[in-house]
């Protein structure tokens, strides 16, 4: 039967508040509801804390598993099996784990490649997060290399002589395209170690078992499905600043493609953004700022790391919100069969107090966050459903409410 799901898509450059707003709309349906990775891999990290306290940091799982919600992987979505496993051991039970048989797998290789990358750029890093997910990607596009979900299902022998392959003949033809003479001494040590081989294909093979695939039909069999994004819209593969981008369709694109071969008919797309500006990782940052804007500031996530370095900081611009929500909701609009409709969730409003600093149309300006909410509605012409007052689920408030009461009079220039 037909339905209408949800989707939330980070409108930045990631770390907006995607776990929070999917926790959000699937905790009600409980062990009813799915949760539908549509992109990216385990370089993803959504905070959820439940009203209890209890908080955790999804990267595979969907953000709804805390509330009891089952998660598929799609086609789209780049499979770990050892940070699978690990995040997994790290849950309170066991997670409901439905994987698209087309899914491909990362390899120990490809996240050995991907660090040596970064490291030979020198001070012209990517900013990438070093797990390897734009080479499991470019390693599928070669055939006689590719490795997916379906390959891992035929065995531990077969996945033995899928990656014996990949290491004797891709990974030397790899790292001469990308200029890289030679590793260096421990990563050589770990490419030619085949104990590290032998626990890869072990930890793969836990994962096929600890996963079921995804049968036709799954998401019929749910109340609730909730598409939920990775990374931002400023970090697509096509739309962010090359080569600062993530390989990945970050935006409604592939949600709209995994809905359409599932039969639903509307989505109802959230756009989540932070009421200030983060970037983890190398790339450029309009009006960045030298620390954090607000002193209630607080990321437990996004901790300093050698790939990314430090979490970056900048006033919101909602002239580029708008430009880029607009540009990435056309794609819904053109797509045949599926109604949507746009909406925005602001998120870290508990951390900004008072009042919010943020540029439009070249101008510094600031608002109360209410009064911020009711703007945005007014300038995207769309509904701000959800603005984040703080961590959990229930700390979440309608700001249609608050647009009853507030109007974008309360706006100041500073």
């Amino acid at each position: 039967m037909k339905r209408t799901a949800q989707a939330v898509i980070g409108a930045n450059y990631g770390d907006e508040g995607k776990g929070l707003m999917t926790d959000y709309h699937v905790a009600p349906a409980g062990k009813d509801g799915i949760v539908v990775r549509f992109n990216g891999g385990a370089q993803a990290g959504h905070t959820v804390v439940t009203p209890c306290g209890k908080r955790h940091v999804f990267a595979h799982i969907g953000s709804g598993a805390l509330a009891g919600a089952a998660t598929f992987l799609s086609r789209h979505v780049v499979c770990n099996p050892l940070l699978f496993l690990k995040e997994a051991a790290a849950l309170p039970a066991p997670p409901r784990v439905f994987v698209d048989e087309r899914a491909p797998l990362s390899t120990l290789y490809d996240i050995l490649i991907n660090q040596a990358a970064e490291r030979h750029r020198g001070d012209g890093r990517h900013g990438s997060c070093g797990m390897g997910i734009g080479e499991t990607i470019e390693r599928n596009l070669d055939p006689d290399f590719a490795l997916t979900m379906d390959d891992l299902r035929q065995g531990a022998g077969y996945l033995l002589h899928r990656l014996g392959a990949i290491r004797r003949h891709y990974v030397p033809r790899r790292l001469a395209s990308l200029g890289i003479s030679a590793l260096g001494s421990q990563d050589a040590e770990w490419l030619a170690s085949d104990s590290a081989l032998q626990h890869y294909a072990h930890a793969a093979m836990q994962f096929c078992r600890a996963t079921q695939a995804a049968p036709p039909g799954l998401l019929a069999d749910f109340k609730s499905v909730v598409f939920e994004g990775a990374q931002g819209l400023l970090l697509d593969q096509d739309r962010g600043a090359f080569p600062y981008v993530t390989r990945s369709h970050t935006g409604i694109r592939n949600a709209l493609d995994v809905a359409a071969e599932a039969g639903i008919a509307a989505l109802d797309v959230t756009y989540v953004s932070r009421a200030y500006l983060t970037r983890h990782g190398a790339g450029p940052l309009a009006n960045e700022l030298p620390d954090k804007p607000y002193p209630g500031i607080r990321d437990d996530t996004n901790l300093p790391n050698e790939f990314q370095g430090t979490l970056r900081f900048a006033h919101l611009d909602l002239d580029v919100l708008e430009r880029t929500v607009r540009a990435d909701f056309a794609d819904a609009l053109l797509a045949p069969g599926i109604a949507t409709t746009l909406n925005l969730a602001v998120s870290c409003l508990d951390q900004v107090r008072s009042a919010v600093a943020f540029f439009e149309c070249g101008e510094r300006k600031i608002a109360a966050p209410e009064a911020l909410a009711a703007h945005l509605a007014e300038r995207l012409g769309a509904r701000v459903l959800y603005t984040a007052w703080g961590p959990t689920r229930d700390a979440v408030k309608i700001a249609a409410n608050v647009q009853e009461r507030v109007t974008t009079s309360c706006l100041l220039r500073e």
